[in-house]
């Protein structure tokens, strides 16, 4: 199955956030973009307003990943930056409905992610509704975590499911995604895979952008 790639900028280096970006683009079907807010998750990460300065500098798709406590009140802010989908955890909110329904008011797609603890299930009733599920390969906070394995049953059961209600939803995985974890992830089922430290944290982000582009593509690595 062939996939898409999706750099996470959580590993880049924010000095020089625009070359990053530039390092990376031709390589990537979107961008990553991770915004935690040090309760939901213990870090505290980027807010909407990097989402906004970046806007300009790419035309690539922007995936931003909220990893935050009542995330619809960063909602209008994302939009008007330039998200072109917002992924909230549906451990984050009471009324995951109303959250997609929200999105779609602003024009923005919307996605649901899963802790490692939560059950493929929980995601079942929205998938309808939904252009992207995450699946959490490592807990959600940092990066640069091991690859947790017990991860691919979880997305064997979302692809299954939304292949069996022919649905066109992604089945994305964030997290200790390398050359060989997202070779097993695509395998799985996937059709999006983020990598950030094994992009960013090399001596080459450009060429290991290329590789795990390749993998994601189903293409030998060059």
């Amino acid at each position: 199955m062939q996939a898409k790639f999706a750099p996470s900028l959580l590993a880049a280096d924010f000095s020089c956030l625009t070359d990053q970006v530039r390092l990376v683009e031709q390589y990537a079907d979107s961008l990553h973009i991770d915004l935690m807010d040090a309760h939901f998750v213990p870090t505290l990460g980027i807010g909407p307003q990097v989402v906004e300065s970046l806007r300009p500098v790419t035309n690539v798709f922007f995936h931003c990943h909220l990893m935050i406590e009542n995330p619809q009140n960063q909602f209008e802010q994302l939009a008007k930056g330039g998200a072109n989908l917002i992924t909230v955890h549906v451990e984050a909110v009471e009324d995951p409905p109303a959250v997609v329904a929200a999105l779609g008011e602003l024009g923005v797609q919307a996605g649901l992610a899963v802790n490692p603890e939560t059950p493929a299930e929980a995601v079942f009733p929205f998938l309808d509704e939904l252009s992207d599920v995450i699946v959490m390969t490592v807990n959600p906070g940092w990066g640069g975590q091991a690859f947790l394995p017990e991860g691919l049953p979880k997305v064997e059961a979302i692809r299954t499911e939304i292949d069996r209600r022919g649905l066109a939803c992604d089945v994305e995985v964030d997290g200790g995604i390398n050359e060989e974890t997202g070779r097993r992830c695509v395998e799985a089922g996937a059709t999006v895979i983020s990598a950030g430290s094994s992009v960013f944290r090399t001596p080459d982000p450009a060429a290991a952008a290329r590789r795990l582009a390749a993998v994601a593509h189903g293409e030998a690595p060059r």
